[in-house]
């Protein structure tokens, strides 16, 4: 089957992260409850509702207070990131948020958001339709078909990129489909991967090219004391498509229903702007 409106496929904490840190801090709701991120995440959402046009809107969380397979098998990852509880509050109530909106929600104990992102993609293109997927981690671009499309902030959350092959290809040397490879050997800072000694992105992606795979790399003797520590950076770094997904059929938005919502929590211009929407 196929559809042309796509799915849109959006990484919540990624771009909730993003407006909190764009945006003033001093930004408050309902008895002075902080709302820089719930400000900034609801315009984002609609701004590409009103931009893409979806025919539906899926939002994956991390569940902050839970590990995932990722944290047990490799104790370092992630480790020494700390949110300030201003942040955190909000990211309790935007899932709630979404739903309120209309849209899907996706947040289990063990997945993070891009493996929500995954599983999304997936069926879509089993479907035959288009997913274009919202998120500022670069760990995404391995999801990229011809039928798959990462929109990138590259200035706050309003101004974005589309990355398709090509432009993964030209950012990073090496196809969508190597890319967990790619970062295995290069490593990730952010995730505190360290990768393979003394190889940075460009020989990274030589090597790929060379051997088509770390597989193949490791087979032909490259690496072969972090024979181990390579393959489990791969697995930690590549989207997990298994992740559960709550019903992702066509979607009509709840623009009078959010619109209170908004009212109740003392955010009055967000709520006109959704009011206009239902009008």
């Amino acid at each position: 089957m196929t559809t042309r409106k796509p799915l849109l496929a959006i990484d919540g904490d990624s771009l909730a992260h993003r407006a909190y840190h764009g945006l003033p801090k001093t930004l408050s709701r309902a008895e002075g409850r902080p709302a820089g991120a719930l400000i900034g995440f609801t315009n984002f959402l609609l701004r590409l509702w009103q931009t893409e046009a979806p025919r539906a809107v899926l939002v994956g969380w991390d569940t902050l207070e839970v590990p995932t397979y990722r944290h047990e098998a490799f104790e370092a990852y992630q480790s020494g990131r700390v949110f300030e509880d201003a942040i955190v509050e909000q990211l309790a109530l935007l899932p709630e948020v979404v739903e309120t909106l209309g849209f899907a929600a996706a947040k289990a104990p063990g997945y993070e958001a891009d493996d929500f992102l995954a599983a999304a993609a997936a069926a879509e293109q089993k479907r035959g339709g288009h997913t274009l997927v919202a998120t500022s981690d670069r760990d995404a671009y391995q999801l990229v078909t011809e039928r798959t499309t990462v929109l990138q902030p590259v200035k706050g959350v309003f101004e974005l990129a589309r990355i398709g092959p090509a432009e993964v290809r030209e950012r990073y040397g090496v196809d969508p489909g190597q890319v967990p490879d790619f970062i295995a050997l290069r490593g990730d800072p952010s995730d505190k991967l360290p990768g393979a000694r003394g190889v940075g992105p460009k020989t990274a992606a030589s090597i790929l090219a060379q051997y088509g795979s770390l597989e193949a790399a490791l087979e032909a003797g490259r690496f072969s004391e972090q024979r181990e520590e390579l393959l489990l950076y791969r697995r930690i770094a590549t989207m997990d498509a298994s992740a559960p997904l709550p019903s992702l059929t066509d979607q009509t938005p709840k623009w009078a229903e959010a619109s209170a919502t908004y009212r109740g929590w003392g955010m009055d211009a967000l709520a006109d702007r959704l009011a206009a929407l239902a009008a």
